[in-house]
């Protein structure tokens, strides 16, 4: 595979590295070994990307990731560098609550929580992370509670409503 396919990292993105494993399989010949990384992709103004990269160097599987996040990249609803909104974000066993905070608060999270969210932007929020501690399903949980925000221009408009009736 070629690199420069993926690319060089480019600079309006912030990339974050929140997990390399590394995979061991053992065969006839002995054991082989890769690596596996997960990166957050953002550019800090609402749209963020998380993603999964396998290779047999820790360098490959990191620009994989970045690729795939980048290609994935979802909007994020944001109200004054905060969220509109409470709500949780599931996946597999990983429960992740996210909660708008006021102005000042910073953000209040561990971990790949932390690592979204500062990639998508957000300056000003409260988080929990609940079953799972796996980091990898935390970030996926992390991304499908941003992808189900809503503004309350976005709900009127789902209702058909021309303003606030």
């Amino acid at each position: 595979m070629k690199d420069n396919i993926f690319g060089s990292g480019s600079p309006e993105y912030k990339e974050t590295v929140i997990r390399i494993n590394r995979v061991t399989k053992v065969v006839k010949g002995g054991k082989r070994i890769s690596f596996n990384a997960v990166v957050v992709v953002g550019n800090q103004a609402g749209s963020v990307g998380v993603a999964m990269g396998k290779a047999k160097e820790v360098q490959m599987a990191i620009k994989k990731a970045v690729y795939r996040a980048k290609k994935i990249m979802a909007k994020v609803a944001m109200l004054n560098n905060s969220i509109p909104h409470r709500i949780y974000g599931r996946c597999g066993a990983a429960r992740v609550l996210l909660i708008p905070a006021a102005t000042g608060t910073g953000v209040i999270a561990g971990g790949s929580v932390r690592a979204v969210l500062e990639a998508t932007g957000i300056k000003n929020i409260l988080s929990k992370s609940l079953g799972s501690r796996n980091p990898i399903n935390v970030a996926y949980a992390t991304m499908d509670g941003l992808k189900n925000l809503r503004t309350k221009e976005q709900i009127d408009l789902l209702r058909g409503m021309k303003g606030r009736e």
